[in-house]
């Protein structure tokens, strides 16, 4: 099941408090799609991971270091079928980089609750605000205030505090949420279209309502508004990828697909 789903376009957040594992993960996108392209869709999970651990493709030194990236796969990637499916095809085809790198973000987001709160809590009422400079200090004191309000797992030490906004920060560098190598920015907000495509129809999985599924809250991760999310519809439609129309109060989603295995490849033959 993911980690967070949705209900009448709100976040129902997971019973469990944000963790620390980001400081063990990082966006690891070029490990990922090693992961992916070495992935036996006829196996399951457990043996392809297995598979994985004995044959090294990663080529990490420590043994420790391979679980704490296949335990972070597991959670981002592995825990639906239809979602691990269609991301083989799309690394296998090779699909557009740009569009991969903020799917995998996506996923990733929708996993890590803290993850995706730093960018829907802090991120977006800065840029709202016009506010691009990340304030490190600031950042971290969030954070700690986080940590004085109980939302972490266990109370974090000066040490695990810093590390894990070290983390966070070069996560979402990674995944072209912030740029900066020293002094990071919230970069300009960037989809492609193919990216949003494949996003809509995820979450039309969950929301069939072509109207509620515009306003959930999945597009922040993105700092989408509304209108900028319907021009990326009506783009999508004009190159065929889905069908979005609105008249009035209606709004129709459709898209040339049943399953999101079957619009991977849709998506990676354009």
């Amino acid at each position: 099941m993911p980690a967070v789903t949705i209900d009448n376009g709100n976040w129902v957040a997971p019973s469990e408090p944000y963790t620390s594992r980001i400081i063990k993960a990082g966006a690891l996108i070029g490990d990922t799609k090693t992961l992916l392209s070495h992935w036996d869709v006829a196996a399951s999970v457990d043996d392809n991971l297995t598979r994985v651990r004995q044959q090294n493709i990663f080529g990490k030194a420590s043994r420790s270091r391979v679980e704490d990236i296949l335990g972070i796969f597991r959670q981002r990637y592995l825990s639906e079928r239809e979602v691990t499916r269609a991301l083989v095809t799309l690394v296998r085809k090779k699909f557009s980089t740009a569009a991969l790198d903020r799917i995998f973000y996506f996923h990733a987001a929708r996993a890590d609750k803290l993850l995706r709160d730093v960018v829907t809590e802090i991120f977006l009422p800065m840029r709202d605000r016009g506010l691009s400079d990340v304030n490190v200090p600031e950042f971290q004191r969030t954070l700690g205030r986080w940590v004085d309000e109980g939302k972490m797992t266990s109370r974090w030490s000066e040490s695990t505090l810093i590390h894990a906004a070290q983390g966070l920060l070069s996560t979402l560098r990674d995944f072209g949420v912030l740029q900066g190598a020293v002094n990071k920015k919230i970069a300009p907000a960037y989809i492609p279209v193919e990216a949003c495509a494949y996003i809509a129809f995820y979450l039309k999985q969950h929301q069939p309502s072509g109207a509620k599924l515009i306003e959930l809250p999945d597009w922040k991760l993105f700092f989408l508004h509304r209108e900028a999310l319907e021009r990326l519809l009506f783009e999508a439609h004009q190159l065929g990828l889905l069908e979005y129309h609105v008249a009035g109060s209606v709004t129709r989603l459709s898209f040339p697909a049943e399953t999101l295995e079957e619009y991977a490849n849709v998506l990676a033959e354009r």
